[in-house]
């Protein structure tokens, strides 16, 4: 039950939209008052894509800071805000663009495939992006003798290279809120619950993947609940996408795993930054806004919008 102070703050939020012709996207890993009153809720590639197609004038960002550098990028001519500059990503972060590019200086005649998780600078030293519902995809598209470098995160890579017999370089980086996982904590959660099913994020390591019994990007993970006759799950990803699960099937049960022996909940403490009050603060100032330069925006895109045309 919302108090008429959320009541308010909601209404607000409508209100602006309208008046400023804005648009609200949201990642399935933002608080459930901001997926709700979000245009579009939906993983990177679906983000991305509508991104792409939105006639607005404004984009709102709830999600991270790449996410909103993406949506600038696809949209240079729009103002894009995202509710904190500081809502950053420990995978992003992991690969810094000095170091990745000495990194790729060792293998010349390697193509980049860089997961969407990553700053503009990491995209320009791209050849094409991937997201987690498309890696596979992505990587199939080059031919088998193909040298491929795949970038940040050693998990999603590793998992790709398992399920299309490849041996990409990787780059060594995580996802903090994926590589926390561990294995004990899902061994006694399946212990604990032999008819439930266990599904997971690409990004997380293999020996959960190994346990899981489906793999997917959130949106497929979201779909698979939907769809399946199983009625209880466990879930090895962001606490975030249980909004949508319990939405979408309000009679099935949803176990997160815990990050400890307290049975945290497992959040990513950049996603959780955002904010009602500071989406509202935003769309009211028009601030902050996500600026990149000119020369940024134009090479970044070239393998987004790759990513894009084959994912079609």
């Amino acid at each position: 039950m919302k108090t008429r102070l959320q009541e308010s703050l909601i209404e607000r939020i409508q209100q602006l939209k309208k008046e400023k012709n804005a648009v609200i996207l949201a990642h399935y890993y933002q608080t459930p008052e901001i997926q709700d009153i979000a245009d579009f809720v939906g993983d990177s590639l679906g983000l991305s894509q509508n991104a792409l197609q939105t006639s607005a004038d404004i984009i709102v960002f709830a999600g991270v800071h790449f996410m909103a550098e993406t949506a600038k990028i696809l949209n240079p001519g729009k103002k894009v805000l995202i509710p904190d500059l500081d809502a950053g990503c420990s995978l992003a972060d992991s690969c810094p663009p000095d170091e990745f590019r000495k990194f790729k200086a060792k293998y010349p005649d390697h193509v980049v495939i860089s997961y969407i998780n990553c700053s503009a600078e990491i995209k320009m030293m791209s050849d094409v992006i991937c997201t987690s519902s498309n890696a596979v995809k992505i990587v199939e598209s080059f031919p088998r003798d193909q040298k491929i470098i795949f970038a940040p995160d050693k998990n999603l890579g590793g998992y790709i290279n398992a399920v299309t017999g490849r041996s990409m370089v990787l780059w060594n980086g995580s996802c903090e809120v994926h590589d926390v996982i561990k294995a004990e904590a899902v061994v006694k959660l399946k212990a604990d619950n032999p008819d439930a099913r266990l599904i997971a994020h690409p990004e997380c390591k293999a020996v959960i993947l190994e346990l899981a019994d489906y793999i997917g990007s959130t949106t497929a993970l979201i779909n698979y609940t939907i769809k399946s006759k199983e009625t209880r799950f466990i879930v090895a990803t962001e606490t975030g996408i249980l909004h949508q699960m319990k939405k979408s099937s309000p009679k099935k049960e949803f176990i997160i795993v815990p990050t400890d022996e307290t049975c945290s909940c497992n959040d990513c403490p950049y996603m959780k930054m955002n904010t009602m009050e500071k989406l509202h603060a935003c769309l009211h100032n028009e601030q902050p806004e996500l600026i990149l330069s000119e020369n940024v925006m134009q090479q970044a895109r070239k393998p987004i919008m790759r990513m894009l045309e084959l994912s079609e």
